[in-house]
């Protein structure tokens, strides 16, 4: 899915500031798309954009409304559906990452239908995909891939995507996740594809290249969470990587949601990583580990991080801390 830019981010009616992390996260990466917020009332967390209803957002050229919110179950709000449809009747499309899907409100279908805008549903993929073929593409690859899930595997890839064209990389970050997929305006969640197609789901995302171009993979969970384990291995295979970064985070004392699974070492998941990765790739190498220290004091950071770089002889950052320009020296170096 392609969401054509500028954005109107939907910030709705709550005060708890993790509610709004989607859109967060996209006017932190790319604030270019942002134009302002809607926000229902004035106790709702704010970014910091010129506050804006529909009609002023239309006026100002506003082409997509985001629904920039995350809620339990994932369900539309009743009184959120008439701004929306007077939204689309105004000419936007409409962008919501919610398990509840627009196109089953009725009011909101109809209007789509009758003004010719589109729907995005982040988590809902209707595009026809193939399996995978493992067929060798041109091109430069870097996907992520974690410890675990929620370890930082987006925020990585997208810092790498500027740290690396910063230093004159021809380098594009590949969304795989509902807040990737605004940030970028266009991806497929590949948690939403069905299991057979998550392998050629993913080669499409990063179809071949120039030899000199590099497309930097967004990870999904992790090869050792029994949960979300064949999402992480049907992107492994897909992205036919030639570098990978591991992501982790301190303090974890066990598997997130799996209180009874410890988290593995951090060498488990690098050697089962690279003997997975080439089945499909002749010679993937990591080429840096990136950490959630937040729980650790600055001084303790460092020595984490310097002792994990002695160890495994790859630079060990914070990309929130410290950023992640050792990681890209280190893929100027292989590469």
């Amino acid at each position: 899915m392609n969401i054509p830019s500028p954005y109107l981010l939907m910030l709705g009616d709550s005060s708890d500031p993790l509610s709004i992390k989607t859109a967060r996260g996209i006017h932190y990466w790319r604030p270019e798309k942002c134009l302002g917020q809607l926000r229902l009332n004035e106790s709702t967390a704010s970014l910091s954009l010129p506050d804006m209803d529909i009609k002023t957002a239309s006026d100002m050229g506003v082409k997509t409304l985001v629904l920039g919110t995350a809620n339990a179950g994932g369900v539309l709000a009743e009184h959120w559906i008439p701004l929306i449809v007077e939204a689309i009747e105004l000419g936007m499309n409409i962008a919501s990452g919610l398990h509840q899907k627009l196109t089953d409100v009725p009011a909101i279908a109809h209007a789509a239908n009758l003004r010719g805008v589109s729907l995005f549903d982040l988590r809902h993929n209707n595009e026809q995909l193939d399996v995978g073929s493992g067929a060798k593409r041109s091109g430069r690859r870097l996907l992520t891939v974690g410890t675990d899930c929620s370890v930082g595997k987006m925020f990585t890839t997208l810092a790498l995507e500027k740290a690396m064209q910063d230093k004159g990389f021809d380098a594009t970050f590949c969304a795989t996740g509902q807040t990737g997929i605004l940030i970028q305006g266009s991806g497929i969640a590949i948690d939403a594809v069905v299991a057979d197609f998550i392998s050629g789901a993913t080669e499409s995302l990063s179809p071949e290249c120039q030899p000199h171009q590099w497309q930097l993979i967004e990870g999904q969970g992790s090869l050792l969470n029994p949960a979300f384990s064949g999402v992480t291995m049907g992107l492994l295979h897909g992205a036919q990587p030639d570098a990978l970064v591991l992501c982790h985070e301190v303090g974890r004392d066990h598997m997130r949601h799996l209180p009874h699974m410890a988290m593995p070492e951090l060498e488990d998941i690098m050697v089962l990583s690279v003997s997975l990765a080439k089945l499909t790739s002749s010679n993937p190498q990591f080429v840096g580990i990136a950490v959630n220290t937040s729980v650790l004091d600055d001084a303790e950071a460092l020595s984490y991080l310097n002792a994990l770089s002695k160890q495994y002889g790859l630079p060990a950052t914070d990309p929130v801390r410290y950023g992640v320009s050792s990681i890209v020296t280190r893929i100027e170096q292989q590469f």
